[in-house]
């Protein structure tokens, strides 16, 4: 598993959401989001800025380009 794809999860546990529910929040289905959890699929920059706005951190720190998850 990369990177972004723990990242992925590991955000979404923390915030206590389902892959269903983070998948209504993209658009998409919860197949398709378990898809970019497994790196089964490559997830769409259009999605990856917002699961950044959803749990307010940078695109950086869910690509694994920054430990830090806000920017100053």
């Amino acid at each position: 598993m990369s990177k972004y794809q723990s990242v992925l999860r590991d955000l979404r546990i923390d915030h206590d959401l389902t892959q269903a529910e983070v998948a209504n929040a993209l658009g998409t289905s919860q197949t398709m989001y378990g898809r970019y959890e497994r790196g089964a699929s490559e997830i769409p920059v259009r999605h990856l800025i917002k699961l950044a706005k959803l749990y307010n951190v940078s695109v950086d720190y869910i690509l694994g380009l920054s430990k830090k998850k806000k920017k100053k």
